[in-house]
């Protein structure tokens, strides 16, 4: 699968982000910026270009696009990925990097076609709460895992067994790659999507996607979790806290904090 890769031009770092939140919800799956412009990437199948023009004529902007092949996706991710400090937990980076020096944990992501470099607010959200949670022994489910970034964390935080899937061949390909790096070898990588996944045990379930997968499968996320059970969201923005938390308790869990990060946000809940 293609991708486009959509630039914008604009020096307004608070714009970008704006930006960044409503391309989201147009499925663009993938960010990354610097002080200049705002890159986003979308497989081509779901490209809209007449609503993305309808979407940017209202800040006075335009855009250019490119196709991102497969083949050529490391050349432009290598371009442009600097290594991600998260404080207090980890270093993503990339393999040509050096190891951190810093105490942290250190993780080495290769995105080839997937997404979650670490760069993302809401994988920096999700990494962050991460390492509140008790995941010393702990049976993990990491829903629409991506690179694996995720269950890679999971791991060196000391979770037993994490189960991690994606619905993109080239998200699994990546993420078992990324776990041989890393030297991660209980991690389980399925293509497909929650009805792929039979156990029902889980201690924690992580699950960084966006607020209409989240939704739907909401009530079977609650069957997977084990009482006492910790559920950690993300890939959405402030104005879905009260939809997501109104869905979340109507399943039966308990609500327990939401996590800011510039327009985005995560949350946790429990079951009781």
């Amino acid at each position: 699968m293609n991708y486009i890769q959509i630039s914008i031009a604009t020096a307004d770092a608070q714009l970008q982000e704006v930006l960044t939140a409503l391309l989201s919800e147009m499925d663009y799956e993938g960010f990354d910026q610097d002080s200049q412009q705002l890159n986003a990437y979308i497989p081509t199948s779901l490209f809209n270009e007449a609503s993305l023009t309808e979407l940017l004529t209202n800040f006075s902007l335009s855009f250019t696009k490119s196709i991102i092949e497969k083949q050529n996706w490391n050349a432009l991710w290598e371009a442009s990925f600097d290594p991600v400090v998260i404080d207090g937990v980890c270093v993503i980076r990339a393999p040509f990097h050096e190891p951190n020096k810093e105490g942290l944990l250190d993780l080495v992501i290769t995105p080839k076609m997937s997404f979650g470099t670490g760069h993302h607010a809401t994988t920096q959200l999700m990494a962050n709460a991460m390492k509140s949670l008790p995941m010393g022994n702990a049976y993990v489910f990491d829903f629409g895992s991506g690179t694996g970034v995720l269950s890679i964390l999971a791991s060196k935080l000391g979770a037993k067994k994490i189960v991690a899937v994606d619905n993109e061949e080239w998200a699994v390909e990546n993420a078992q790659e990324n776990n041989r790096l890393n030297q991660v070898d209980n991690v389980e990588t399925i293509l497909g999507s929650l009805e792929q996944v039979s156990a029902t045990n889980f201690d924690i379930i992580l699950a960084n996607i966006n607020r209409h997968i989240l939704l739907h499968y909401m009530p079977s996320l609650f069957v997977k979790c084990l009482v006492n059970g910790q559920l950690l969201l993300s890939g959405l923005l402030l104005e879905d806290e009260l939809i997501i938390k109104e869905s979340a308790e109507r399943a039966g869990f308990v609500y327990q904090e939401t996590y800011p990060l510039n327009n985005w946000i995560a949350m946790r809940f429990s079951k009781a």
